[in-house]
């Protein structure tokens, strides 16, 4: 079996932006992805998202073909995706679903279900939303009516009716209220007050959020989200919502879960319809256990000083959708740093030819 140069696992932005640079950087490489069709995490969005309702989808390097706001998001983003796939000639196999990875002997062995691969390097891409987090309270087992994650979000249309209960304090959470208040009855419940933002969201904050929670990957903490340090903002598609009082009535968190509602802690009962879990994702990476990379403290430790994705318990591996990149804002710079991270390591440890290639 040969030895490939490097292996990314994952072909969404993050995944797509890697092996787009490790091309150019001349790397022998593949891409699996575990999705049948090209557009990562984004063909799984529901309908109702328009190209309106998104944060600003991060082009790929070179240019994103506009889209009208009205346009499905689930529909635009992989359709450009797949563009992006074959105007590049990307070296994409799928599907592909990755086991697990291993080291043999200083080779890193990808097992998958449709066979095994071995490479120098990897990087990984994975991203989150194939693991939605649904924290556990008292009695939600007993509970007769809808639970519903962001992940299997079915759209607004659904909940037309029906006292919606929305747990969350992030960005997807003031969504589904800007959504859903105008046409329903919404209840909104936080674990901590939300912190929003009152100036404008620049290029440089963005940046500045990106450094607070590469801060905290470099430390091998657990990494939060990009919008718990940027703050939360509302769009004008949200106003409605704010006027109908969806945002200033927010509640702490209830504390237990009954059949048809949920108990206060002043043991007042609050009857609903629905509780609608907006309480994020957690990063899929259980297939990296082998190689014992996370930190004492919980989380992967990367390497802040040197390409930011590198992981300091084995450099042979990148990640990038993870921590500071798990969101559009930082993707594509993941995907240029990994190239560079997997280039350096083959320098270090392959032929003296790597040393002497033009770095574009």
């Amino acid at each position: 079996m040969s030895i490939l140069e490097s292996l990314v696992i994952g072909a969404g932005q993050a995944g797509l932006s890697s092996s787009y640079h490790l091309k150019r950087l001349g790397v022998e490489h593949v891409v699996l992805d575990a999705n049948g069709r090209p557009g990562g995490a984004w063909q799984h969005r529901w309908d109702a998202l328009t190209m309106r309702d998104v944060h600003g989808v991060a082009e790929l390097p070179g240019d994103m073909p506009p889209a009208r706001t009205t346009q499905r998001a689930n529909l635009v983003v992989p359709h450009y995706f797949d563009s992006y796939e074959h105007t590049h000639d990307l070296p994409v196999i799928r599907p592909v679903v990755v086991r697990s990875v291993a080291d043999d002997d200083g080779i890193l062995v990808v097992d998958a279900d449709a066979g095994q691969w071995r490479t120098r390097t990897l990087v990984n891409a994975t991203g989150t939303w194939t693991r939605p987090f649904l924290p556990h309270y008292p009695g939600m087992e007993t509970f007769l009516g809808e639970q519903l994650h962001t992940a299997h979000y079915p759209g607004p249309g659904h909940f037309v009716g029906k006292r919606v209960l929305v747990v969350g304090g992030g960005a997807s959470a003031v969504q589904f209220l800007g959504a859903l208040a105008p046409i329903t009855e919404t209840i909104w419940v936080t674990r901590r007050p939300p912190v929003w933002r009152t100036d404008e969201f620049t290029p440089e904050a963005g940046a500045a959020a990106v450094a607070l929670v590469e801060q905290r990957v470099a430390q091998g903490l657990p990494p939060e989200s990009v919008v718990s340090v940027t703050g939360l903002m509302l769009r004008p598609q949200e106003r409605e919502a704010e006027r109908l009082g969806a945002y200033a009535a927010r509640r702490p968190m209830f504390e237990r879960i009954e059949p048809d509602g949920v108990r206060w802690a002043d043991g007042s009962f609050e009857r609903v319809d629905v509780i609608l879990w907006a309480t994020g994702f957690r990063p899929a990476i259980a297939h990296l256990a082998p190689l014992h990379l996370r930190s004492h403290e919980g989380g992967i430790r990367l390497d802040r000083n040197g390409r930011g994705t590198t992981a300091v318990a084995d450099p042979r591996i990148q990640l990038v959708g993870y921590g500071p990149s798990a969101s559009t804002i930082g993707a594509n710079r993941a995907g240029r740093s990994a190239a560079k991270g997997v280039r350096e390591q083959l320098e270090r440890t392959l032929m003296p030819a790597w040393s002497a290639a033009p770095a574009p």
